[in-house]
Order: structure tokens, then C-alpha cells, then sequence
């Protein structure tokens, strides 16, 4: 099993984040990982994005210009890294601020209203939360278990009281998620 993930957004969505903690679910599960961010010199607002490999052999390159998945949180992520995706690959995406919605027909396109579904939960800083939890419904590349370990891993323990809530986010963003296309 190789899982290659593209995370892509603004700074402040919680996209480096999201990427930690499944790297870190990823070792917990005792896989090969990998984990590179890029972003630019703003904190939030500028574009970040974090490139995730899960493996169970060892991993060659931490460097790919293709994905399996590619986790979409706004627009100019979107145009950038949908042609990225490899054929049979899955884009989920956030269709709040996209104003062009992904074209491609060889792939599976899902769609997870994570603005709306985390401030039901009455907290946005869960937002990126629902989103993981949406790619862990389509792709189970870490246990359930190995998440929430990774959580305790790349919170700081101030902030573990955070954890129940961000588990329920994540089972939300699972029975939330949409197929708009099945490749």
C-alpha cells in the first residue's frame, strides 16, 4: 500500500495540520512516512501546502508531481494541482470560495461542505478536522485509533480537552462527505 496526498489551501484552514496528523497517524500505524510542507512567508491567508506519502515499504522520494489524492481548499489549489491528480485518483474539495468546480472525468470528485458542517458543530477551528474525516470515509489509510494518536501527538497537551470535539468532527466530516463523480 503507497497512498500519495496533496493537501492544498490558505494558510489557517489547518492544512499543515491535517497533514501532520496523518503523517503522525501513518507512523503510529507503524507505516513509512513522509511529510513536506510548503507554504509562503504569510501566516494565514497565503497558500500552503503539505505533501503526505503512506507507505508500507520504505519510501524513495518524499518529491512527487502526481497524486493519489488531492485535498482541495480553495481555488487556486484547485487550479493548480486537479491535473495532478493520477487517473482513478480521488480530488475531495470544499466547495465554499471555489468558483470553478473540477472538471475531470477519470477520476472521483467528492465534495465536503466543511465550512457549514464545522460551524454547525459550533466551532470552525474544526473545519479542517471534517475534511480528514471526509478523506478517511474514502480512503482507509490509517485506523481510527492511529488518528486520534496522532492528534495527541501534534496538539500541544493545553489543548487535549480539544480532542473529543475534534473526533466528532471527523466522524462528521465521514457521514458527510458527497461523490459528485465516480470515476
Amino acid at each position: 500500500m503507497k497512498e500519495e496526498i496533496i493537501i492544498a489551501g490558505f494558510g489557517g484552514q489547518g492544512v499543515l495540520s491535517m497533514g501532520k496528523i496523518l503523517a503522525y497517524s501513518g507512523i503510529m500505524q507503524g507505516q513509512e512516512v513522509t511529510w513536506m510542507p510548503s507554504y509562503g512567508p504569510e501566516m494565514r491567508g497565503g497558500t500552503a501546502n503539505v505533501t503526505v506519502i503512506l507507505s508500507d515499504k520504505k519510501i524513495s522520494s518524499p518529491i512527487i508531481s502526481k497524486f493519489d489524492t488531492a485535498i482541495i481548499l480553495n481555488q487556486q489549489s484547485l487550479d493548480k494541482f486537479e491535473d495532478q491528480v493520477k487517473p482513478g485518483g480521488i480530488l475531495i474539495y470544499d466547495p465554499n470560495g471555489i468558483t470553478r468546480h473540477p472538471k475531470r472525468t477519470d477520476i472521483t470528485i467528492c465534495s465536503i461542505n466543511a465550512v457549514d458542517i464545522s460551524a454547525e458543530l459550533g466551532n470552525s477551528k474544526a473545519y479542517n478536522m471534517v475534511v480528514l474525516g471526509g478523506y478517511l470515509q474514502k480512503k482507509s489509510v490509517v485506523k481510527m485509533e492511529n488518528v486520534i494518536k496522532g492528534l495527541k501527538k501534534s496538539l500541544p497537551e493545553r489543548h487535549h480537552s480539544l480532542i473529543p470535539m475534534n473526533e466528532k468532527a471527523i466522524q462528521e466530516g465521514m457521514n458527510q462527505i458527497k461523490d459528485i463523480n465516480k470515476a
